[in-house]
């Protein structure tokens, strides 16, 4: 029996979230899905260990679980054999033994995430899978300037909950950025971790700051105060992409 770590891509778009519903077992999750495919390869644990949960309708192509197996083939038999039992929207992409007691999510130094937006009057189904449409169309050097404010330590109670209520709101973010191409815009940030609807939150407020419809200088207000957002909006989901996780062995800043 060995530990081991899969790094899993998905499209969220027809899942009920990355956590399987113990209330409701015909709920369709990312966790319940991967876990049925390990017990077709002789998988008797109970539960995956996960980096994260990502929410209904969010994607990701750096999720990391990990799991105990007693495995005597290659580590590319392990991923084929995955895939192979996997639906089409879920696909584990690399997998290796690592020590025994690792955890995807408490091993981890920090987490990165893409959100990605495009400015559009009128509704784009194909590309609205995918990223959020938003009209009137917005500034990307009002964006960039709102991103400024965000790498450091701050409080970041304003843009999200903790894991468990009253639990700090402090969280130190690495890179915040803004980059526009052909598709569209979309904003990338790493931290050492985030609260609970965090990203969606800062996205929806850049948006609103990009658009003219709050200052900049907004974000270091709510980022030092900790106060609520006068709008606490989410961005929707299908925008959000859980990009990686880093460990001790890669580089974190």
């Amino acid at each position: 029996m060995a530990r081991y770590q899969v790094v899993l891509a998905y499209d969220g778009s027809d899942f009920n979230g990355f956590q399987r519903q113990a209330r409701d077992s015909n709920q369709r999750t990312i966790q319940g899905v991967f876990e049925n495919a390990l017990r077709q390869i002789g998988w008797q644990g109970h539960s995956i260990l996960a980096a994260g949960r990502t929410d209904t309708g969010v994607h990701a192509c750096g999720q990391v679980v990990a799991f105990d197996l007693d495995w005597n083939h290659s580590m590319e038999a392990l991923v084929a054999a995955l895939n192979a039992n996997l639906p089409l929207d879920v696909a584990v992409q690399e997998a290796e033994p690592v020590r025994s007691d690792f955890h995807p999510r408490f091993d981890a130094l920090a987490r990165r995430y893409r959100y990605q937006i495009f400015c559009h009057p009128i509704r784009q189904p194909l590309r609205e899978r995918y990223a959020w449409r938003v009209w009137p169309p917005v500034d990307l050097e009002r964006l960039q300037q709102a991103a400024a404010y965000l790498p450091g330590a701050h409080d970041f109670g304003a843009f999200g909950s903790p894991p468990q209520p009253g639990r700090a709101t402090t969280r130190r973010v690495f890179l915040a950025a803004w980059q526009e191409d052909n598709s569209g815009l979309s904003f990338e940030i790493q931290a050492n971790a985030f609260l609970y609807h965090m990203v969606r939150r800062l996205v929806s407020f850049q948006v609103s700051i990009g658009q003219g419809a709050i200052g900049s200088e907004a974000m270091s207000v709510y980022l030092e105060s900790g106060a609520q957002t006068p709008a606490r909006n989410l961005a929707p989901p299908q925008g959000l992409i859980l990009v990686q996780v880093l460990y001790a062995n890669q580089n974190v800043e």
